[in-house]
C-alpha cells in the first residue's frame, strides 16, 4: 500500500498484460489521489517493437486535456532534440513515471506541481508494465521524477548525466527533462547539453 493510504496501481492492472490492455486498465486507475482532479489518465504511445523509451515525469496541462504525452511546450523540445539526435519520436515510446497531472489552481490557471515519492511509488506498476512488454535497448531517462521511478532515490540526474548505464537488459542515458531548458536562463546552452545527451543515447545503440 502506498504510503498516502492508497493501493497503488498494482490492484488496477489487467490479468492480460498488453499495450493495449493496459491503457484501458490505466484509465480507470485509482491507486494514488492525483485521478480526482486530473482530466484523465495519460499512458504511453508508441509501438512495442521500439528500441527506445522515453519517460518523462507526469503529463502537463495540454497532455492532460489532449490524453497524449508531450504534446506541450516541453514536447516540443523533445522533438526537436529526437529530430536532430536522429531518433524518431514515430518508433519510440514515450510515456511518463506518473500518469495523472499533479497540478494546484492559481486563479483558473493549473500550475504543475511535482508528484510526491508516494505518487510516484504508487504508479511504478504501469511503468514497471510498460517496460516488460516493450523491452527497449535504450531508455531515455528526462528529470529527477523519472530517475526516481528508474533507478531510485539517490541518483543525481546532475551528477549522472552523460554516462551510458545499464539498467535491466536495457541501456539508459539520464538528462534533463525538456522542461528544464525552457526555465533555463540560457536556452541554447542546456538545449545543446540535453541534444548532447540524445545523441549519447542514439549513438550507444546499436546500428
Amino acid at each position: 500500500m502506498a504510503k498516502d493510504g492508497n493501493t497503488g496501481a498494482a490492484l488496477f492492472l489487467p490479468d492480460r498484460l498488453t499495450l493495449p490492455e493496459l491503457r484501458k486498465a490505466a484509465a480507470h486507475c485509482e491507486g494514488c489521489d492525483l485521478h480526482r482532479n486530473a482530466t484523465q489518465t495519460v499512458f504511453g504511445e508508441g509501438p512495442v517493437s521500439a528500441r527506445f523509451l522515453i519517460v518523462g515525469e507526469q503529463p502537463g496541462d495540454q497532455e492532460d486535456r489532449r490524453g497524449a504525452p508531450f504534446v506541450g511546450p516541453a514536447g516540443r523540445i523533445l522533438d526537436r532534440g529526437l529530430e536532430e539526435a536522429g531518433i524518431s519520436r514515430q518508433k519510440a515510446y514515450l510515456t511518463n513515471a506518473v500518469k495523472h497531472f499533479s497540478f494546484t489552481l492559481k486563479g483558473k490557471r493549473r500550475i504543475h506541481q511535482k508528484p510526491t515519492a508516494a505518487e510516484i511509488d504508487a504508479c511504478r506498476p504501469w511503468l514497471t508494465a510498460e517496460l516488460s512488454l516493450v523491452k527497449p535497448e535504450m531508455i531515455v531517462v528526462l528529470g529527477a521524477t523519472a530517475a526516481r521511478a528508474l533507478l531510485g532515490a539517490s541518483f543525481k540526474v546532475s551528477q549522472r548525466r552523460g554516462e551510458v548505464l545499464e539498467l535491466g537488459e536495457s541501456l539508459a542515458v539520464a538528462t534533463i527533462h525538456p522542461s528544464a531548458v525552457l526555465r533555463a536562463p540560457d536556452r541554447d546552452e542546456a538545449y545543446q547539453g540535453f541534444l548532447a545527451d540524445l545523441t549519447l543515447a542514439r549513438r550507444s545503440c546499436s546500428s
